[in-house]
């Protein structure tokens, strides 16, 4: 299977899906990382989706590949308060540096685990991996 970041990057707009009490939220994201071998997505804990993911940790990305084949990763969101963590984000993806810091208080990263990675194809068959 291709790297998830790699294809996420190749992507460069995916989808994060949340929940709201009963009622889904899909937004565009465009940051990502490989930190300790995991993907890595990060927000500010001023934003709606950091409280929809504090109050619901399960959520998905999709995004669709120019290639025509699609990602799906779906998993528990996990935390991760580390400095390093947010370094390797803002390393990873220095366009961010505009907005946020690794010491502002608000920047927060997070993977999602015990769930999957997935990808599609209508051509070939479906490639999968556990997180």
């Amino acid at each position: 299977m291709k790297n998830p970041v790699e294809y996420l990057r190749e992507c460069k707009v995916f989808y994060l899906a949340t929940c709201e009490r009963n009622q889904p939220r899909v937004r565009p994201f465009g940051a990502v990382a490989l930190y300790q071998n995991h993907v890595y997505l990060m927000t500010a804990n001023t934003k709606k989706v950091y409280r929809q993911l504090k109050e619901n940790p399960l959520a998905e990305v999709c995004a669709m590949h120019p290639d025509g084949t699609w990602i799906r990763i779906n998993g528990n969101v996990m935390w991760d308060d580390s400095r390093e963590a947010k370094v390797a984000m803002l390393e990873q993806n220095p366009d961010l540096r505009s907005m946020y810091s690794e010491d502002d208080g608000k920047m927060e990263v997070f993977y999602l685990g015990g769930g999957s990675v997935t990808i599609d194809s209508f051509t070939a068959p479906q490639e999968s991996m556990a997180l």
